[in-house]
Formats: C-alpha cells, sequence, structure tokens
C-alpha cells in the first residue's frame, strides 16, 4: 500500500503565510519560514506555498522565502503562484524547491508543462487546477480564481498528464476554507482517471474529512490550511488517526 501524504499549505501574501475562504476575506496569520520549521519538525510530509497574488499582479515570486524555507527545513516543498516561464522553473528550483507548481501559466500556454518536465523531470512539474462547479460541469479557474477558463476539470487533468505533469492539485474554489469537507465527486473521478498522484485541496474542518478523501475520494496526499495553521488539528494526532483507520501514514517523526 502506498503511503498517503499530509500537506500544509501556506498561502504568502507580501511575505506573510494568509488564509481566508473561497479566496476571499484573507486574513494574516504568520511568518511563512517559522510556520514551515514548525510543520517540518511537527510531521508534515510535504508543503506547498502559493504566492497568491502573483498571477493577479503580474509580478515575480517571493525568491527569499524560497531560499529561507530552504535553508530551514529538510522535508520536500513546492513553489506556486507567479510561475511563467522555464526561467521562473530554474531560479525556484535553484532556491531551493523541489517542485513548481503552476496554474494560469500552464492554461495560457500548455506547452509549458512538457517544456518543464523535459528540463527538470516531470517530478518537479505540478499541475495545479482552481476549480469550481457549474452546473453539472466542473470548470478551472485561473488568476487566484478569478477568471472562468471554460475549461472541463477532468479533460484539464488528462491533457496536464499526456503533457507530462507528474502531480496535480485539485482545489475546490467552493470548500476553500469553509471547513465542510473536500470535493470527494470530482477528486475521486479525477483519481480515477489519470495514472499520476492527485493531491486534494480544500474543505478540510475535521480529522474524518481528510480519511474520507484519501479512501473514498482516492486521493494520494490531502493539502490543508486553516486546520493545521490555527491547531485545529495537530498533524501528529492526524496521522495516528488515519492509521487506526486503515490508511499507511509516515509516522517515523
Amino acid at each position: 500500500m502506498l503511503t498517503k501524504r499530509i500537506i500544509p499549505c501556506l498561502d504568502v501574501d507580501k511575505g506573510r503565510v494568509v488564509k481566508g475562504k473561497k479566496f476571499k476575506d484573507i486574513k494574516d496569520v504568520a511568518d511563512p519560514v517559522e510556520l514551515a520549521k514548525y510543520y517540518s519538525k511537527n510531521g508534515a510530509d510535504e508543503l506547498v506555498f502559493y504566492d497568491i497574488t502573483a498571477s493577479n499582479e503580474d509580478r515575480d515570486i517571493f525568491i527569499d522565502v524560497v531560499e529561507r524555507t530552504a535553508e530551514n527545513i529538510n522535508i520536500p516543498f513546492a513553489i506556486g503562484g507567479g510561475i511563467r516561464s522555464i526561467e521562473d522553473f530554474s531560479k525556484v528550483l535553484r532556491a531551493g524547491a523541489d517542485k513548481v507548481s503552476i496554474n494560469s501559466a500552464a492554461v495560457k500556454r500548455p506547452e509549458l508543462i512538457t517544456e518543464a518536465a523535459l528540463k527538470f523531470g516531470s517530478q518537479c512539474v505540478v499541475l495545479s487546477m482552481d476549480i469550481k462547479k457549474n452546473g453539472q460541469s466542473w470548470d478551472v479557474y485561473i488568476n487566484g480564481g478569478r477568471i472562468n477558463t471554460g475549461l472541463n476539470a477532468v479533460e484539464w487533468a488528462i491533457k496536464g498528464e499526456g503533457l507530462g505533469a507528474g502531480e496535480i492539485v485539485l482545489n475546490s474554489i467552493d470548500s476553500d476554507g469553509v471547513k465542510q469537507g473536500y470535493s470527494i465527486e470530482i477528486t475521486r473521478r479525477i483519481s480515477e482517471i489519470v495514472k499520476i498522484p492527485v493531491v486534494a485541496s480544500g474543505g478540510a474542518g475535521k480529522k474524518e474529512d481528510f480519511l474520507e478523501v484519501l479512501k473514498i475520494g482516492k486521493a494520494d496526499a490531502a493539502l490543508a490550511a486553516s486546520v493545521f495553521h490555527y491547531k485545529e488539528i495537530e498533524i501528529k494526532d492526524l496521522k495516528e488517526y488515519l492509521y487506526k483507520n486503515g490508511v499507511e501514514v509516515r509516522r517515523d517523526f
């Protein structure tokens, strides 16, 4: 049985970790490097940092945060937000990141996925998908959830895998920060249809939500923010709960 991963997500704006609901009502939480150190010591398998306004503000990503994080933690971490080119990939990976997450740039120029996979390896390329349900369809959004591309989420996941993405992160806008559970249906559909790992994101409120998305939703990893940032759930406790309920997790911390 493959080990499932627990991944805290750090949304960063102007050098600080922030958190909102449904991509709105953003509030300050903590210093990103200090929070990363805490998670690294307390059982997180990986971390994801999103520069949440870089794409919309059309500016470069926070390289200083990447460098300081790499110096202070010993678990893999991914960086996303404002990545537009192979040069951006190079900068972030040189600064110490293990993976690079792309969303808006991948939609606008899908060949970037292939170019990055060929140059750095598929394991470095994460296709991040901000998705929202409209009627019967799940659509892909860009620019921090502001623009509906009209792309079908399942079709885009399949295409992204074909282009060379090594992992998919599904960010459910409807569930983001609401703490009422992950979007199980779409997570399961995409997990069953692609061969690369799928990370569920958006909606974690209690331990049972993680169990549900990892078992019923068939996700390879569960990503969360608020419940970890505000210590509503400790990762060590969560992993013990998952292990006792039949989910294989890393517990050597």
